[in-house]
């Protein structure tokens, strides 16, 4: 099978199950989730697919549980909107890429704020702090 043909069916895949997430799923453990990315194997029999989940790993864990659950539900959605010859077995995955991506970013912003308090102080050091001739000293 060519590679255009399995990407095509991870996406279709990817967009009836954050569809189904979104607007049909009932499970009370299941919110704040996006779906990442669908990854299908060659034959189309298994589908990977990778969700974020905003919370703690509490709430991420709780939530990967309800789509496991799920997963039968979610098959049924893809076998109706999606005509192959195997509806893929759904297996979900914490995708920690968003996550990262907040360190990341907060690692950043800490170290500009500690170049920012390096270049004030060296920068408070060569003011000129003795009187001038042109201002009257008291």
């Amino acid at each position: 099978m060519s590679s255009r043909r399995l990407l095509k069916a991870a996406e279709a895949i990817r967009e009836v199950v954050a569809q189904a997430i979104l607007t049909e799923l009932r499970d009370p453990r299941v919110k704040d989730v996006t779906v990442v990315g669908v990854s299908v194997s060659p034959d189309m029999r298994e589908a990977k697919v990778a969700v974020s989940v905003m919370g703690d790993e509490k709430q991420q864990n709780l939530s990967l549980r309800g789509l496991q659950n799920s997963a039968g539900f979610l098959q049924s959605k893809i076998a109706q909107r999606i005509d192959t010859r195997y509806t893929p077995r759904l297996q979900f995955s914490l995708d920690k890429g968003q996550h990262n991506a907040m360190v990341v970013g907060e690692l950043l912003a800490k170290i500009r704020r500690e170049q920012q308090d390096d270049s004030d102080d060296d920068g408070a050091d060569d003011v000129d702090t003795s009187p001038s001739d042109d201002q009257p000293t008291s």
